[in-house]
């Protein structure tokens, strides 16, 4: 999810929630701690140089009960971040506290915030030579003319 959508669905919210892959909420009294742009610069498996920026909030669950953040200072806080660190419409990542800093994309259901399962892959798989999953196929399916019987003289 880009940028622009989170602001335009903040815009029309009146509680934000945020939901874990595994259906958990995040608890409510969480606090979002950044607001930033990263800037990956690197080189592929199979030299390709390449460069990606997301923008990226990082959610963090304290101790303070009596916290609740409103769509309007989280907008608030979004709006600074465009001024100040020149951040574009770019696709968000959220960092979030579980037994690891977990990284994850963003989606909306309407009602909450979708924390979504991020994967890593290959960007150079065609250098890699990273075999294609093989077609599973019948053998029932198979054409009988193209199969040996065992009366054939094929074998």
């Amino acid at each position: 999810m880009k940028l622009s959508k989170v602001k335009l669905i903040l815009e029309e919210l009146e509680t934000i929630g945020f939901q874990l892959p595994n259906g958990e909420l995040v608890p409510n009294h969480f606090h979002v701690t950044e607001v930033g742009k990263i800037t990956k610069h690197f080189i592929d498996c199979g030299g390709t140089v390449r460069n990606e920026e997301v923008v990226n909030f990082q959610l963090w669950n304290a101790n303070d009960y009596d916290h609740r953040l409103h769509p309007e200072k989280l907008l608030n806080i979004i709006e600074l971040s465009e001024k100040f660190l020149k951040i574009e419409d770019l696709e968000i990542e959220v960092e979030y506290q579980a037994e690891t800093i977990g990284k994850f994309g963003l989606d909306f259901n309407g009602k909450y915030f979708l924390l979504t399962n991020k994967q890593t892959d290959c960007l150079a798989k065609d250098k890699c030579e990273i075999p294609l999953k093989k077609t599973k196929v019948k053998l029932s399916d198979l054409n009988e003319e193209s199969c040996c019987s065992p009366d054939g003289n094929c074998c």
